[in-house]
């Protein structure tokens, strides 16, 4: 199957700020616990990623919103890669890559120079995911979530 020819990677808009929360929490609540920061992130995206200077991107597939991912402003040159998710039915698909890629062209093209991610070392998929993509391991500082025990960074 050819998925570039049938997923679409469209950015935020109102309409569609309900999918973001829908899609973190499947798995948020699959593997861990959803956290007050990820509550209040998600149920206010406009005011939360978009207000502050971040980007919201979906990937659609078969006219349904699947995926989801996020670039929440840091500084000027440094974005967080963040809010990650693919609905559990289409995973293994390659959408996770398109919108890695997606988030690393859109980056570059804005002059971006750092993109930093948090995640944890029982998501293997994701690691190898942020791996295959030249994300490396960075030490990581106390207090971002609760279920992040590694950083990783990518210099663009």
């Amino acid at each position: 199957m050819d998925i570039d020819n049938t997923v679409l990677i469209i950015p935020f808009s109102p309409d569609l700020k309900e999918e973001i929360k829908t899609l973190n929490f499947e798995w948020l609540k699959k593997h861990f616990k959803v956290e007050a920061k990820d509550e209040l992130m998600l149920s206010d995206p406009q005011r939360e990623i978009i207000d502050k200077g971040g980007m919201i991107f979906y990937a659609k597939y078969n006219d349904k919103i699947v995926g989801t991912v996020s670039l929440l402003k840091i500084d000027k040159t440094t974005f967080e890669l963040s809010k990650m998710a693919v609905t559990d039915g289409v995973q293994g698909l390659g959408i996770g890559n398109k919108l890695i890629e997606h988030c690393i062209e859109f980056a570059q093209q804005k002059g971006i120079k750092k993109l930093i991610l948090y995640s944890n070392r029982k998501l293997l998929p994701a690691l190898y995911l942020y791996k295959k993509y030249d994300f490396e391991e960075v030490p990581l500082e106390d207090g971002i979530y609760e279920r992040a025990d590694i950083k990783m960074e990518r210099i663009l």
